[in-house]
């Protein structure tokens, strides 16, 4: 019998969604009659925090199976509205609209990526991760290969990638609370990691649940309510998926308009001038007096600004044959990336491991699709818009008069302006904005109330602790449940496990909040690299494991260890260390020699040993061909691992 909360979900959730409307009336009424716009933006973070704390506080659990899969019984409908909350996180929200706004179509890989990727999640692994039915990715892995080793490679990807990732959604938490709390960066980093462990340490997997899907239909509020604005101020039509090409016309009419202006041209060869006063003086620094990598960082953000501007409707700009070529090879070779990374990522994947049966598993990704593709159809639209506003609003404007929001996105970072060419007028050149700001500031840019301001503020927040707080529990997952009870102390009692798993979640999450707070890149930038990451080192074993009977524990440890292994070193080598780029492929896609390198290693190590036996043979017999009771509920497989059974 299902319990009485989750008959009623509708209904709650319904009550919730309007309470959150009349919320947004009555601050709008509040700023209306001149309450300062410092309160409201405490009045938002505070509001929305202590509600995701009051789902955590009620969904509290000491039940393992509820901590960690929510006791499997997750509606297909909400396990998808959850993780769409899940998957969206602050390089959804904050990250990709500002992709597509800096590299136009070059930016639509990530889009073709990430929706691409569920298809794959919904015919190679959903499914029958569900019919598997434990509790993790390195379950699966310890299960199918057999014995702790494969196990214990799983548990190190699994690290890495959600580390990667969620570091870069307490970055986003750090840019949200420092700007509309006026505090620093550091200590807004700190403040939002709070609203992360409320959820996650009390209840695990069920509180997290149900906390984003309270958190998605926020997020998705606040992310359609400013560009209806702005499509409505620009074409008096507010459907901006529908009118933003006729807006793209209007951008290009003005690129022409300024790259054709004498004062933009002054502006872009003195940044030329400098980006060769750089390059000497780092070619020839002397590391105990200079810092000649600093130099070529100061190089290169010179470079960029002395481009010439390119026409928006040019696909794939580049001043030669080869260099549309290298633009090409990274489009696909991201792309790439993000569909299989997607297919691999352990935070998303457990999530259908929370659902009541096989068939719901894999509703619940046609649900999370659609969820997602309310935001991402909506994302090019969004950048569009907001690139209407910044060319004809603020470029030819004396800097004595910019607007406030440029100096509050500066004090953050993430804008500069600089007179380069001594004219006291911004040119286009002169003005650098941080993909990250754009849908944060899209709402002063346009001069929109600033409650609206506020209401991006609490959907990006609820972004990235929705997807912090499943990558933490991924994390933690991982090192309780997987390598303390699997590997170090199967005796271990409940009560013993959870008190492991919150403690660990603290000190991961403040190491994360550290690491941070060093800012290491745009958040796009650090959750492709955990993309390409989680793609190398799950995605060949998981497929071949399911479909092919003749991998082996030493082909999948090999596969996992040499995708995991070169896509680190081409990851670390090109950005940190200098190095040289195959093929001119990014950084951001070092999955593109992993993946293969991982499928050619598992398939080539395993026709050098011998094949599984009998209980892994029947392993992949039952996940490969279900036999469902009457209920259509999961039956329980066998592993040929005795340790997956001891829950």
């Amino acid at each position: 019998m299902r319990p009485a909360y989750l008959s009623n979900l509708f209904r709650y959730y319904s009550v919730y969604t309007g309470g959150f409307v009349l919320f947004l009336f009555a601050l709008a009424v509040a700023e209306f009659m001149g309450v300062p716009e410092r309160w409201i933006g405490w009045i938002f973070m505070a509001a929305t925090i202590s509600l995701y704390a009051g789902i955590g506080i009620l969904s509290r659990t000491s039940d393992v199976d509820e901590f960690y899969v929510a006791g499997r019984r997750v509606p297909a409908v909400y396990n998808g509205m959850a993780t769409g909350a899940d998957w969206m996180s602050a390089a959804s929200f904050i990250g990709l609209a500002g992709t597509l706004y800096a590299k136009g179509y070059d930016g639509l890989a990530f889009v073709m990526g990430w929706t691409g990727g569920y298809v794959l999640v919904a015919l190679l692994l959903a499914p029958y991760l569900r019919k598997f039915g434990q509790f993790t990715i390195p379950d699966f892995m310890g299960a199918r290969y057999g014995g702790n080793l494969a196990r214990s490679v799983a548990v190190t990807g699994a690290i890495l990638a959600s580390f990667t990732y969620v570091t870069a959604q307490i970055y986003g938490v750090g840019i949200i609370t420092s700007r509309f709390l006026d505090i620093p960066f550091g200590t807004g980093v700190f403040v939002g990691l709070g609203g992360i462990l409320v959820c996650s340490m009390l209840g695990g997997m069920r509180a997290v649940t149900w906390t984003q899907v309270a958190q998605y239909i926020i997020l998705i509020i606040a992310y359609l309510a400013p560009v209806l604005f702005l499509s409505y101020k620009v074409t008096s039509v507010p459907l901006p998926q529908a009118v933003y090409g006729q807006v793209m016309q209007q951008i290009a009419e003005r690129e022409f308009e300024i790259a054709t202006d004498p004062a933009e041209a002054s502006a872009r060869a003195n940044f030329a001038d400098r980006a060769r006063e750089l390059g000497a003086r780092a070619a020839q620094a002397d590391p105990e007096v200079e810092d000649a990598s600093r130099l070529l960082r100061e190089q290169r953000m010179a470079l960029d600004s002395a481009q010439p501007l390119v026409p928006h409707a040019e696909a794939f700009p580049g001043a030669n044959q080869a260099e549309r070529d290298t633009a090409r090879r990274n489009f696909l070779a991201l792309a790439f990336c993000l569909m299989v990374g997607t297919a691999a990522l352990p935070h998303v994947l457990i999530r259908y491991y929370t659902t009541p049966s096989v068939r719901e598993a894999r509703e619940s990704v046609f649900w999370s699709l659609l969820f997602i593709f309310l935001l991402y159809f909506t994302a090019p639209a969004y950048a569009v818009f907001a690139k209407h506003e910044v060319y004809t609003n603020l470029i030819g404007t004396p800097l004595a008069e910019l607007p406030s929001w440029v100096a509050s996105w500066a004090k953050v970072g993430l804008v500069a302006v600089e007179d380069i060419n001594g004219d006291g007028i911004l040119q286009l050149a002169e003005l650098t904005l941080n993909p990250d700001v754009i849908v944060l500031a899209t709402p002063e840019i346009a001069g929109l109330p600033y409650v609206v301001s506020g209401l991006i503020a609490a959907g990006g927040l609820a972004a990235a602790l929705s997807t912090a707080d499943g990558l933490l529990l991924t994390i933690v997952n991982a090192l309780a449940h997987d390598l303390y009870y699997q590997m170090i102390n199967p005796r271990a009692s409940t009560s013993r496990r959870i008190a492991i798993s919150k403690a660990l979640l603290l000190g991961v999450a403040a190491v994360a909040a550290w690491v941070a707070s060093l800012k290491p890149d745009t958040i796009l930038s650090m959750v492709a690299w955990a993309f390409s990451i989680a793609g190398a080192c799950f995605f060949p074993a998981l497929v071949l494991g399911i479909f092919w009977r003749r991998a082996t524990r030493e082909g999948a440890v090999a596969g996992m260890l040499v995708g995991l292994g070169l896509t680190l070193y081409y990851l670390v080598g090109v950005k940190f260390l200098e190095m040289p780029r195959w093929f001119g492929i990014a950084d951001v896609s070092a999955g593109v020699f992993g993946i293969p390198a991982g499928f050619l290693a598992i398939v080539a190590v395993s026709l050098l040993t011998p094949a599984p036996g009998a209980p892994i043979q029947n392993l992949i017999g039952e996940l490969r061909y279900p036999r469902l009771p009457q209920n259509g509920a999961a039956a329980p497989v066998e592993s040929a691992d005795p340790s997956v059974h001891r829950h």
